[in-house]
C-alpha cells in the first residue's frame, strides 16, 4: 500500500496543490509513486489518456486528478489536465485560470479545442476548464467530439489526466469508459459503504472499463502526535 498526504487547504479555501506548493511533502513524493504504479499498469500498453472517477460526490476526486496531473509534469512528461465534470466543475477554481470557452464549448462547436486550453503556472502542465455547464452533459461526453478531442491531445501531449464525474450520480464517467486508456476509482473513507463501492465497480465494469487502481481517500492516521490525512493507493484491481 502507498499512502498520500491529502492536499491541505489554502487561505481561499480552495483545495491545495501540494505537489506543487510543497514538493517535498510526504504526500507529494507519494502522488509521485502513485503516478510511477500507473506507468507500470500496463507494460504491454502505452498509457496515454487516465479518467478519474468516484462513487459519489464529495470524495476528492478533482484534487486527485489535479495532484497527479502536476506529479506527472514534474517527471518532465507534457501534461493536459481536462475537465470532464461539467456538472460541478472545479479545476479553475484550484488553478485560478478562467473557465471559458472550456470544454462544453468545444463539444458543443462553439470553440476549437486549441482556443481551449489554458497554460497552468507548472511547467509542462495545461488545463482544458470544463467550461459552462451545458443541458446535456452526457450527450456531449459520450460525442464523436469528445472521441477527437481525445484522440487530438493524446498526439500532443505524453498524458491526459481527465477529472470525470462521480460513476453512480451520474452516467458520465460510464459513457467515457471505452474512450480513455485506463480508469483510476476514488474512494472516500468511512464516507462510501462497500455496497456503494462494489456498485461504483460493477458499473465501470459493465461500461468495460478498464480499472486501473483504486485509491482510498480521507484515511485518517496518528503520527508523532498530528493527525495527518491520506490519500490510500490500494492493491490495482484485476
Amino acid at each position: 500500500m502507498r499512502f498520500v498526504r491529502k492536499g491541505r487547504k489554502q487561505e481561499n479555501g480552495r483545495a491545495r496543490l501540494i505537489v506543487h506548493d510543497d514538493p517535498k511533502a510526504v504526500g507529494s513524493e507519494a502522488f509521485r509513486t502513485l503516478r510511477t504504479n500507473l506507468q507500470f499498469t500496463s507494460p504491454d500498453q502505452d498509457l496515454k489518456s487516465i479518467l478519474l472517477t468516484s462513487a459519489g460526490p464529495g470524495e476528492g476526486k478533482s484534487t486527485v486528478s489535479a495532484n497527479l496531473a502536476v506529479a506527472w509534469s514534474q517527471s518532465g512528461a507534457k501534461v493536459v489536465l481536462v475537465g470532464c465534470d461539467l456538472r460541478k466543475p472545479v479545476l479553475h477554481e484550484m488553478f485560478s485560470i478562467r473557465n471559458v470557452p472550456g470544454l462544453s464549448a468545444v463539444l458543443s462547436g462553439a470553440a476549437s479545442l486549441k482556443d481551449a486550453i489554458v497554460s497552468s503556472n507548472i511547467p509542462g502542465l495545461d488545463v482544458i476548464p470544463a467550461g459552462p455547464l451545458p443541458p446535456n452533459p452526457a450527450e456531449l461526453l459520450q460525442s464523436k467530439a469528445m472521441v477527437s478531442v481525445i484522440e487530438e491531445l493524446e498526439k500532443s501531449y505524453d498524458m491526459v489526466i481527465l477529472d470525470g464525474t462521480p460513476v453512480i450520480a451520474v452516467t458520465d464517467a460510464a459513457v467515457m469508459a471505452n474512450q480513455v486508456d485506463g480508469i483510476v476509482l476514488v474512494i472516500g473513507s468511512n464516507q462510501v459503504p462497500r455496497e456503494m463501492a462494489l456498485q461504483a465497480k460493477n458499473l465501470l465494469e459493465q461500461a468495460q472499463a478498464k480499472l486501473l487502481g483504486v485509491i482510498m481517500n480521507k484515511v485518517k492516521f496518528k503520527e508523532s502526535n498530528m493527525y495527518y490525512y491520506y490519500y490510500n493507493e490500494v492493491d490495482q484491481a484485476q
